[in-house]
């Protein structure tokens, strides 16, 4: 799925970030009601998920916007990197609930409990699954248009929550109708494990952007194949990429023939820069002009422009 344009890219990212919001305040509410009606550590637990949920959710369109902000005199190459430090802060909020779902687990194992209402509990949790799965969907979309990173983190932590909301099903099932005492306080456990792995993984994205990482090869290889269709761009060299929210930076040397002028030179590296951004939309270009043969660190595409270029 081809990606969309900047503005297009901020109203997307926006109601993906506002329909998580939505389902968030949806099943707060329908959890809220259960955990009261069962008395479920697991569904206390999924109860506490959502409710950081909605909180990270709001965060994540507060970030959102402040992202697709356009750069200005303070910050030259944008706030896309709001996004990074948006999904930074949904790693803490997830791991804090993690940790306070497993102190409440351990505590309800050791002093032994019971639940109730099963039909309640797995009722509020079917509604969860179903509305969760359709918000995961939708967030895919998204982030295939945009490749949002704030959206992206997101979307995995909603996919936890779909084998959460599986696993109060079957804590309940377990504990009510099968007796086995327990088994709730145990799945709760399970849950917080699953919860601090969701938030690791959701901290790669947010961490190698703030750390401008390179880009991943294939999107690399992606821009140096089409970079071959340019015979100015031949003996490309000194790549170095990164990324900011849904921002893209390349920069490069190439080289030139001594007999371009640096008229020539500009303008002809002007249409291929302008060109590369209808390829790859929302990546900006900077482009360093070295005499022909000279390498500052690695030649990356054929050095033989001479003939082809002029």
């Amino acid at each position: 799925m081809t990606e969309v344009r900047g503005d297009d890219r901020a109203k997307l990212s926006s109601r993906a970030a506002l329909a998580s919001v939505t389902v968030a305040l949806i099943l707060l509410i329908a959890k809220g009601w259960a955990a009261a009606a069962t008395g479920s550590t697991a569904m206390l637990g999924s109860l506490a998920d959502t409710a950081l949920d909605l909180i990270a959710s709001m965060v994540t369109f507060a970030g959102i916007r402040i992202a697709a902000l356009p750069a200005d005199h303070d910050h030259r190459f944008g706030h896309g990197k709001a996004e990074a430090l948006v999904g930074l802060a949904q790693v803490v909020l997830i791991a804090v609930s993690a940790i306070g779902i497993a102190w409440r687990a351990i505590e309800r194992l050791t002093r032994g409990s019971e639940t109730a209402e099963l039909e309640i509990g797995i009722g509020v949790s079917l509604l969860a699954l179903v509305c969760t799965a359709g918000l995961i969907a939708y967030q895919r979309h998204v982030i295939a248009r945009t490749g949002s990173v704030a959206i992206r983190t997101d979307n995995v932590h909603y996919q936890s929550d779909l084998l959460l909301n599986v696993s109060v099903i079957v804590a309940l099932l377990l504990d009510q109708a099968l007796n086995v005492r327990g088994a709730d306080a145990a799945f709760g456990i399970l849950i917080a494990l699953w919860l601090l792995f969701g938030a690791w993984r959701a901290s790669l994205d947010a961490v190698d952007q703030l750390m401008d990482k390179e880009w991943p090869a294939e999107q690399r290889e992606l821009f140096l194949k089409a970079a071959q269709d340019y015979p100015e761009l031949a003996g490309l060299h000194d790549l170095r990429t990164r990324s900011s929210g849904v921002h893209h930076f390349a920069q490069f040397h190439v080289w030139v023939p001594a007999d371009w002028t640096v008229q020539e030179a500009h303008d002809r590296m002007d249409r291929v820069e302008h060109d590369l951004q209808r390829r790859f939309p929302g990546t900006e270009f900077l482009i360093h002009l070295d005499p022909e043969g000279h390498t500052d660190r690695e030649t990356i595409l054929p050095s033989s422009i001479t003939e082809s270029a002029s």
